[in-house]
């Protein structure tokens, strides 16, 4: 039994989907869950992180934990006394969801210190900025075929969520993950500009770019972002390190086939923004 906490999101749903295709028995955690959101046959169990003893039942013979935590999970506590539940239940192994910034030191180490003190086999996943985060245009491209966004030639390796969800499957599945971090990317930067043509040809049909200022981005983010988080975002999306720049050949190395690139992905979305 693998468990899938996060089933829902991004990556949880495509990793879930991956793993039972697989022939893996999985059951999938996130606060609000159905049946209606897993494939049939999935066990599907509610459970809130900031709760952990909520998780026992669904960690009731598993093997593998995926481990999914959020901003206000964090803001409640540390991870430790989920990672007591995860040890009791006798689960040997913990892939973890982290970012690209703990490696570059611009998020807190904080989750990841507290697997590898935990005792179980880890294998931490870093992600980069997700392709799917495109999605925070659909609305203005639906209605007046405009993305406006900041730094419109700033270009960063973006990542598809369901490469994240095929390298953590691999890591949750079989033997050779342990102790490794993997930096994950798409196959190539690619800057806001790019990615509106990107949608503007899988639509068909022109989609305008709009670049924001440095101000009118701060002050569309201050609407749902605290004002510390949004000056880092915005230092990271117009100066990005290097390391944020650099093409990782992670997804590659485990899955034996490249990355997929932004194109790939809108392809396959281009529903949502019709």
């Amino acid at each position: 039994m693998i468990v899938v906490t996060g089933a829902t999101g991004n990556v949880g749903r495509p990793l879930v989907r991956a793993l039972v295709d697989a022939g893996e028995r999985v059951t999938a955690v996130s606060r609000r869950i159905s049946a209606h959101d897993v494939p049939p046959g999935v066990r599907h169990h509610p459970a809130d992180l900031t709760e952990p003893e909520h998780l026992k039942p669904a960690l009731d013979g598993a093997k593998a934990l995926f481990l999914l935590t959020s901003g206000d999970f964090m803001a409640a506590g540390g991870l430790g006394a989920v990672l007591d539940v995860v040890r009791g239940s006798g689960v040997r192994r913990v892939v973890l969801l982290s970012s690209q910034g703990v490696g570059t030191g611009d998020h807190p180490s904080v989750l990841e210190d507290a697997v590898k003190a935990s005792g179980v086999e880890w294998t931490m996943l870093r992600p980069g900025a997700f392709h799917s985060n495109a999605l925070q245009w659909a609305d203005t491209i639906r209605t007046r075929r405009e993305v406006a966004a900041p730094f419109g030639d700033t270009t960063l390796p973006t990542v598809d969520p369901a490469d994240i969800a095929e390298v953590a499957a691999a890591a949750l599945r079989a033997p050779g993950h342990a102790g490794e971090v993997y930096d994950l990317t798409g196959p190539a930067p690619v800057s806001p500009r790019q990615q509106t043509a990107a949608i503007a040809a899988a639509l068909g049909e022109p989609v305008r770019f709009t670049e924001l200022t440095r101000a009118q981005a701060r002050e569309h983010m201050l609407r749902t972002m605290p004002e510390p988080v949004v000056e880092s975002t915005l230092d990271l999306l117009g100066t990005p390190p290097a390391a944020l720049r650099r093409v990782s050949p992670a997804v590659d190395q485990v899955l034996g086939r490249p990355a997929r690139s932004f194109a790939d992905w809108v392809e396959r979305n281009a529903g949502a923004f019709k």
